[in-house]
């Protein structure tokens, strides 16, 4: 078989990115919200990314008018029946990624093949909740979607040659560099970068070196576009936080243990950049320090 079509499930910052990627290859491809607001804001994300593309130089107004001509919102799963390759970009719970995989293995046809796009979940357990755990693969993309080329492609110890093949060729059909990776919580990326981030914040947590003098140190010392604080601003200490609490659930190990600075700055609200205030000030002309009174 070959995946013709595609189904996308969350219209979210990563889940608008993927199907981007899908239709700008040519792929038509399905995106499903649960509610009407949430999916044209998804497809308004796209529409507005393209738009500066093309500012930019990088496509035509041609390729955006052929990406939107391939996409399709909806707000029903059964709509997503006739697709190849099904990938779910919902947050991180995996009740609610069950309950969605179960769903769509009872109105689906024997071909298609489940995909979940979590970063610290494992896919046997999503796997488990339909019957075709051999046609179950993670297909985990990084934000943004339409730039990051990096795929991790993850082989549970039930999934099929045939389906993880066919995967692997079409992550790099839509432009990416996938990797192979086992069904391990955090694959390969968070799985070594998890550690490195709460290591920088137990140096704050320490007094090891100043906010700015961390960031520095592995910016200008290892090559690192930007510091682990940075970094962690950007991602969101909040998403850090439940991704190091899923890891060490997993693991049992120290280093994957979210330190209690973290979780202070969580419920304090400082999630970041998205929130205003991280590591870092945002709220200011440019950021500065967020002093945290340690």
């Amino acid at each position: 078989m070959a995946i013709k079509k595609v189904g996308v499930i969350g219209a979210g910052l990563m889940g608008s990115g993927i199907a981007q990627v899908a239709a700008a290859a040519g792929y038509p491809t399905i995106i499903r919200e649960v509610s009407q607001d949430f999916l044209d804001k998804g497809l308004g994300r796209i529409s507005g990314f393209l738009d500066k593309s093309i500012k930019k130089g990088k496509i035509s107004e041609e390729q955006k008018k052929a990406t939107l001509a391939n996409l399709k919102g909806t707000l029903e799963l059964s709509d997503l029946k006739d697709c190849d390759l099904i990938i779910e970009v919902v947050t991180e719970d995996i009740e609610l990624k069950k309950e969605i995989f179960s769903t769509l293995d009872k109105v689906c046809g024997s071909q298609t093949i489940f995909a979940s796009n979590t970063s610290s979940l494992t896919i046997t357990e999503m796997a488990a909740a339909t019957g075709r755990a051999d046609q179950f693969v993670g297909l985990h993309f990084f934000n943004p979607v339409p730039i990051m080329k990096l795929v991790e492609v993850v082989r549970t110890i039930q999934t099929n040659a045939q389906t993880f093949d066919l995967v692997f060729e079409w992550a790099k059909s839509v432009g990416k560099t996938p990797i192979a990776c086992k069904d391990n919580s955090g694959f390969v990326v968070n799985l070594l970068l998890v550690p490195y981030l709460l290591g920088a914040i137990r140096a704050v947590e320490n007094g090891v070196a100043s906010v700015e003098d961390i960031d520095k140190g592995m910016t200008l010392g290892c090559g690192y576009p930007m510091g682990p604080l940075t970094l962690l601003d950007f991602v969101g200490l909040d998403t850090t936080y439940y991704i190091a609490n899923i890891m060490f659930d997993e693991y049992r190990e120290a280093q994957y243990a979210p330190p209690p600075l973290l979780k202070k700055m969580v419920q304090a609200g400082f999630y970041g950049k998205k929130s205003g205030k991280g590591f870092y000030d945002y709220t200011g002309e440019k950021p500065k320090v967020n002093e945290l009174g340690i």
